[in-house]
């Protein structure tokens, strides 16, 4: 298992695209730091991008990488090798592979100019979504065997959390609004990670305030040591549910 996932690493990072994406989180947190007048609102400048392209890319990437790899993948099943061995590796490889490249791009910038909780919060922010998203394209690449049928699954995957999802709570909030629907919102935000990232590190940043009264149901709920566990262990979910059911469906798939 350690030479796969090491094999896959050392793949990875040779790869240019995947330099490419650590450059370009470098450059930009440097020059967003740099512009503004506080670190403080760099932090902020710099949440809008990372909830925007490390979950884009790291779907992106995760799903052409393991199309790409289906002649390594079929040599490795037709070796004495468990299945789950070899699909574990795999996410294992590529999860680390993101979480390093978002490290690098972001989370150094972040550790220079913005070493406190916001800052720690945001860097393991980001590098959990860079794990969620690799294991949502892992379901997406096993499920679909056309590669151009799940290139465009992880793109509107993409589209559906980071746009249509907040449409849709727009929605319900507008077409209920003589509802008490503040405390729902706590529960709804637990089915988007990139919402409940979000939240999280608006709330370190202490801006709750600009949410009006839902702003202060998230605060007493996740502002609590028990609200903050309880999120991370969501998060963590996020990664272990797609990966079971990924494992499960590459189980007892026909190459």
């Amino acid at each position: 298992m350690k030479k796969i996932i090491k094999y896959v690493i050392i793949d990875i990072l040779r790869n240019k695209i995947m330099m490419a994406y650590t450059i370009f989180l470098l450059l930009i947190s440097f020059s967003i730091f740099s512009l503004e007048d506080s670190s403080a609102k760099g932090l902020l400048s710099l949440l809008n991008i990372i909830l925007i392209i490390v979950p884009l890319v790291s779907l992106l990437f995760a799903a052409i990488y393991v199309y790409n790899s289906s002649e390594f993948l079929e040599l490795l099943v037709s070796q004495p090798l468990r299945r789950k061995t070899i699909w574990l590796s795999l996410f294992s490889g590529l999860a680390a592979s993101m979480a390093l490249a978002f490290f690098i791009g972001a989370g150094v910038p972040i550790l220079i100019y913005e070493p406190t909780p916001t800052g720690f919060m945001m860097l393991g922010t980001g590098l959990l979504l860079s794990v969620i998203f690799v294991a949502i394209a892992l379901l997406a690449a096993v499920i679909a065997r056309d590669k151009a049928k799940g290139i465009g699954i992880v793109i509107l995957l993409w589209l559906y959390f980071s746009i249509i999802f907040d449409g849709l709570v727009l929605f319900i909030l507008f077409q209920f609004a003589d509802y008490p629907l503040e405390k729902m919102m706590v529960g709804m935000a637990a089915l988007n990670p990139i919402d409940l990232g979000r939240i999280l590190i608006l709330l370190k940043m202490d801006v709750s305030a600009l949410m009006g009264y839902t702003g202060a149901i998230f605060r007493d709920f996740f502002g609590t040591n028990t609200g903050l566990i309880i999120s991370f262990l969501v998060l963590i979910t996020w990664v272990v549910i797609p990966t079971w059911l990924s494992l499960r469906r590459f189980n007892h798939k026909d190459l």
